[in-house]
């Protein structure tokens, strides 16, 4: 299994760890220290050595902080997590909804006297300190870059991983690493910077068609990378990871030990170009003056998926929807109160792992009957393990990682009869996945501009999720990529070839949760009849294809519109699906997908 359901923090074990920190902060003449979900290489995502918050705090969530003082603790966290928190820690930690409460502002009411407050450099990106230390100023707070403390405490702590990069193939990649480092260095050129230190795993897995496994469900290798304006590339790895790609990697990539990365950036002449969002501090001050802050040069061009990845992710997906098909089939074949979540999500893995492209699940499955629905992010362990009772539902959150493309799914499923309340909710989730799926947009809007229209149907019930609508996706790379997004907060306009996630949902605390989830390419759309000529327009093509609960559906809630293209969707979904699953499964994807 590549999934473990075992409990990996307990609310218990945060306090006795609480005092041991605070001890250090004593012995270092501190007020505080920062614990942020971090690594040096500032991804998403970390290695099981760099989960300091989970280890501290007891939160397992994918993002987060802690900020530790003399006499309190605040876990910051956003709106998915709201509910999950509660459950994983102590009473000698004070959740904190973040962003509507800012650290400074925090640090300021629990300090009103001042003091210093510890971090570590290389786990603090530089916008991010840069902003604090504006936000402090004239508070007589000082952010001071120390030692990490925890590592100090954690006796325990995991090695730094070193898993093999290994080759990417052109085929799956559909662009040669030396054009790449070609096509960017042009960019920087352009822009009069002599060279762009890079720091996140994926864009150098990008950049240089190699993958890798490093983090768990992601398929990076640790590294940092300086590309040069001459299309030279310098790759600061492990050297234990590097024996599978030294014949894959263009001659003009020079590998170095991590050991020499920051001396490397320090004699780099000229303007720099960085990402302030993902660049250690550290890095930032041995920059200096010629850090110039224009994005992570690989981000645009990775988002923007070629043909080669679209068709991989396409053919990943039907593969994927074939076995999501025969976990759906059996599952309705169980009697309420007989499976359990982890037994869903195991039969789930086992079904995908007979494709012998898959190399891994995309995250750890969610699946959560009943309350457990509710927690957005919920990790099912063996403590928290329900059977899936009569009249509950299931949210069922899952992927995988196949070598042509990487996939996320969402079914929400009824078990046995549900409630009123439960398929009202679930009928206006589906609206707004409808909706969004419909839409059509003028060139150059960003997902700010157009994802409430996945939301509207909620709106007018008075309801909502704390989650953003859709998130982007790899091509056999991370599940969460940037920058497009469909969110309130997302200024980077939609182009042709980004994938994304359309994932509206409601989520009752202590009753229910439900989410639909289909991920989508942006494409030029057609030219209609009452186009205006001189006006671009996109829209998507959708990718996933899996059946949608029809049990959970209020018909007469839709509108011809919302139902005509339900039924055209289970249609292209059994006409797709069909050859590619049992005999049973079939029986049973003919009639779940029927018109209504």
């Amino acid at each position: 299994m590549f999934q473990s359901f075992e409990v990996t923090a307990r609310p218990e074990q945060g306090p006795p760890r609480l005092l041991a920190l605070r001890a250090e902060l004593t012995q270092e003449g501190l007020n505080g220290f920062l614990v942020p979900r971090a690594d040096a290489y500032q991804g998403e995502y970390v290695a099981p050595r760099d989960e300091r918050l989970s280890w501290l705090t007891g939160f397992t969530g994918s993002a987060g902080f802690c900020a530790v003082l003399d006499s309190s603790a605040g876990v910051f966290i956003d709106g998915r997590y709201r509910t999950q928190v509660k459950r994983q820690v102590a009473a000698d930690f004070t959740p904190v909804p973040w962003p509507e409460v800012s650290l400074a502002s925090w640090l300021k009411e629990q300090l009103p006297q001042g003091g210093k407050v510890g971090y570590d450099a290389w786990l603090h990106a530089s916008d991010q300190i840069s902003r604090l230390v504006q936000d402090l100023a004239g508070s007589g707070i000082k952010l001071v870059q120390c030692d990490n403390l925890v590592d100090r405490i954690w006796q325990d702590q995991p090695a730094p991983p070193l898993q093999p990069a290994l080759p990417h193939a052109l085929s799956y990649a559909g662009e040669a690493a030396a054009d790449k480092c070609a096509r960017l260095a042009a960019d920087l050129r352009t822009a009069g910077h002599s060279a762009a230190v890079i720091t996140l795993p994926d864009s150098i897995m990008w950049l240089l068609n190699i993958r890798g496994g490093d983090i768990p469900r992601n398929p990076v290798a640790h590294g940092f990378a300086i590309l040069h304006d001459d299309a030279r590339v310098d790759l600061f790895m492990a050297p234990e990871k590097l024996h599978q790609i030294t014949d894959h990697l263009p001659a003009s990539v020079a590998c170095h030990p991590p050991s020499d990365f920051l001396g490397a950036v320090q004699a780099l002449g000229g303007k720099v170009s960085v990402d302030a969002t993902s660049l250690p501090q550290i890095v930032a001050d041995a920059l200096g003056h010629r850090l110039v802050d224009a994005g992570d040069p690989c981000a645009l061009p990775k988002a923007r998926k070629n043909a080669a990845e679209i068709a991989g992710s396409a053919a990943a997906h039907l593969r994927d929807g074939a076995a999501v098909v025969e976990l759906l089939a059996w599952l309705d074949a169980q009697p309420s109160g007989t499976v359990t979540e982890i037994e869903v999500a195991k039969h789930l893995e086992e079904l995908r792992r007979r494709d012998p492209a898959l190399r891994d699940i995309s995250f750890e499955t969610i699946s959560g009957t009943g309350e457990n629905g509710a927690v957005m992010h919920y990790r099912v362990t063996e403590e928290t393990n329900s059977r899936l009772q009569e009249g509950h539902l299931l949210v069922l959150d899952s992927g995988g990682q196949y070598l042509d493309g990487t996939t996320d799914i969402t079914r929400t499923i009824a078990i046995g009869t549900p409630g009123a309340d439960e398929c009202a909710a679930f009928t206006r989730v589906l609206q707004g996945m409808i909706s969004m799926s419909r839409l059509r947009w003028p060139k150059g809007l960003a997902g700010r501009d157009i994802e409430a229209v996945g939301r509207m149907p909620l709106w007018l019930a008075g309801q909502d999720f704390n989650h953003g609508l859709g998130h982007g996706v790899g091509a056999y790379l991370s599940v969460h990529e940037g920058p497009q997004r469909l969110s309130r907060v997302s200024t980077v306009p939609l182009e042709p070839g980004m994938i994304l996630s359309n994932e509206p949902g409601y989520y009752r605390e202590g009753a229910f949760g439900i989410r639909i989830e289909n991920l989508l390419v942006v494409e030029p759309a057609p030219v209609l009849a009452t186009s205006d000529p001189d006006r671009d327009m996109l829209c998507w093509r959708g990718l996933t294809y899996a059946p949608i609960d029809r049990r959970l559906i209020l018909v007469d809630m839709l509108t011809p519109a919302e139902r005509d293209w339900l039924n055209a969707y289970h249609d292209e979904t059994a006409a797709k699906l069909r050859p590619h699953v049992s005999a049973a499964a079939q029986s049973w994807l003919d009639d779940v997908t029927k018109p209504i």
